[in-house]
């Protein structure tokens, strides 16, 4: 069930506590399913309530398909989102590359409208080869561009989530997402919790861990903007880099631990949506973190 309420001058859906997949799972294709339309209805019999719609190898998909992959979303109450390429760069040292980086989060802004979702993931960029301060300032810039064409084109209600990321070569530690969602207040951060501990060396290790970096949040944006925020789980494997690899809640060897976030999620009485990104086990490993987080709770 959705709730909307004003928050300023912008209307913000208050979304319950949600869990779903990045993507479609290897046991979605083993059912017999071939199309991504099929995946609300398919969640929904799982018990799960949010969908991340998969765009990051380029936005391909087409205005009927979106329409009915977002009628079947609210059929069976599932909330979208939708990654962007994974390849935008608004800090490439190239004005080209950085206008077309532009024009791809446009278009998954454009899939979204169709759909219905209402957040789309983004990653910002890199600072491999530029300065990082002029890679932050240059990003801040690009954004806000972005926001004004997004504005102009119909989609100021679809928000944008830029991505904390997991290597250290990559515009994206908590920081510095905090500080380019500085420059509008409807932009709020996807927090990928597995990237923030491979980028801090496994640095998410108990609760209290977890709940310094809601205090970081809550003091950076404000309790009311990240209440409903977007989260990014799974295990995952690191080197001095940051991220590697991701992996399932059954590889134990991997940190972080869900557990732990749930305990705060409850402590702070926050509802998030929370997209599962284990590697090929996404629907049936956030369904797990349901029923970790339901048990805390004391719910069935």
């Amino acid at each position: 069930m959705l709730y909307l309420v004003w928050y300023n001058t912008f209307l913000w859906v208050i979304i319950l506590t949600r869990f779903g997949p990045s993507g479609n799972p290897e046991s979605f294709y083993n059912a017999g399913y071939k199309s991504s339309v099929d995946m609300p209805k398919w969640l929904s019999n799982m018990g799960l309530s949010a969908y991340e719609y998969q765009c990051n190898r380029g936005v391909r998909i087409g205005k009927e398909l979106a329409e009915r992959i977002g009628k079947e979303a609210l059929k069976y109450d599932i909330f979208l989102s939708i990654h962007a390429p994974y390849y935008i760069n608004l800090a490439s040292p190239e004005k080209e590359k950085r206008k077309k980086s532009i024009n791809y989060i446009i278009e998954t802004l454009k899939a979204a409208k169709w759909m219905g979702a209402k957040r789309i993931v983004v990653h910002t960029g890199s600072y491999s080869k530029v300065d990082k301060k002029w890679a932050l300032d240059t990003v801040k810039k690009e954004l806000s561009h972005v926001i004004k064409e997004a504005d102009a084109s119909g989609y100021s209600d679809i928000t944008i989530c830029p991505e904390i990321l997991g290597k250290n070569n990559q515009l994206g530690s908590l920081e510095e997402i905090l500080d380019l969602c500085s420059i509008d207040e409807r932009l709020i951060p996807t927090v990928d919790f597995a990237h923030l501990h491979a980028r801090g060396q496994g640095s998410l290790n108990s609760p209290a861990e977890f709940e310094k970096v809601w205090y970081i949040l809550e003091n950076s944006l404000g309790r009311e903007r990240v209440k409903n925020i977007h989260c990014h789980f799974s295990r995952v494997e690191f080197t001095k880099g940051g991220e590697k690899k991701h992996w399932t809640l059954k590889d134990t060897e991997f940190g972080p631990e869900f557990s732990h976030l749930a305990e705060i999620i409850l402590k702070k009485n926050i509802e998030p949506v929370i997209i599962c990104e284990s590697r090929e086990m996404m629907a049936e490993d956030a369904l797990e973190m349901k029923k970790i987080y339901q048990k805390l709770k004391g719910g069935v």
